[in-house]
């Protein structure tokens, strides 16, 4: 299929970017990331500057693949990274538009990389547990509860990928930090910290600039492993009773 790109090309974060138009040919099998790959080929072999973008395990686990594309993080397909959307999505004739994540939490790297180490200062601040809890346990050894266990590792899916962020018209990383604390939350391993572990991440989380949560809703939507935004209520209601005393 004959495609037109439309990709945001951005030397660095302090200088101006634009939209450049591409011809490329795809076949219906390859992933989104393969479609760039062979646009990349073609501009090296034109001696052109490829385009830069993220990348990884390509396997929708890491969470690098941070692309807005037309208008969607990661793409149109409900629960799934952009190296995981496949071209047999589109139709031939298309003009697909590709863009970074747009945030000021973000800051462009080059083209289509954004900076996220902000994720990584909010995990620094608490989003571990720090007590000595020995060796890996047998799964069995220690006895949680089904729901608890179910809710914990809802949470646990989150990639960090920052798809909630770019889809959130505040910027704001709530969905991220409660998928973490919660996760922890939920684990006796877990809940020793828990209360300086949520008032440190949300603290954090508000020094790194990100947005405030306004309920929009966008971020579970566009979320590719469709975290749910209970996160978010769970968490504030933990922040409360951290901060202000009583059961959370």
């Amino acid at each position: 299929m004959k495609l037109t790109l439309k990709v945001w090309r951005q030397k660095n974060n302090n200088t101006k970017g634009h939209f450049e138009s591409y011809a490329v040919e795809a076949d219906e099998h390859m992933s989104f990331l393969e479609m760039l790959d062979v646009l990349n080929e073609t501009l090296i072999a034109q001696k052109k500057v490829p385009v830069v973008f993220d990348h990884d395990c390509r396997e929708g686990i890491c969470g690098a693949c941070s692309l807005v594309i037309n208008g969607r993080p990661h793409g149109p397909q409900v629960g799934t990274t952009a190296c995981q959307l496949h071209m047999r999505s589109y139709k031939d004739g298309d003009t697909i538009t590709v863009e970074p994540f747009r945030a000021r939490s973000f800051p462009v790297i080059k083209d289509l990389a954004v900076d996220r180490s902000s994720f990584d200062k909010i995990i620094q601040a608490g989003g571990y547990v720090s007590i000595n809890t020995g060796q890996a346990p047998d799964g069995n050894a220690i006895p949680i509860e089904k729901d608890q266990a179910s809710d914990a590792f809802d949470s646990a899916t989150c990639i960090g990928c920052g798809a909630c962020v770019a889809a959130c018209p505040n910027g704001s990383a709530m969905l991220f930090t409660a998928a973490k604390v919660n996760h922890l939350e939920k684990l006796p391993q877990g809940k020793v910290e828990h209360q300086m572990r949520v008032k440190n991440m949300v603290k954090q989380m508000d020094k790194e600039g990100f947005g405030k949560c306004s309920n929009v809703g966008a971020c579970e939507v566009e979320c590719p492993k469709e975290i749910s935004t209970k996160n978010i209520a769970d968490m504030n209601r933990y922040y409360f009773a951290a901060v202000f005393g009583g059961q959370s």
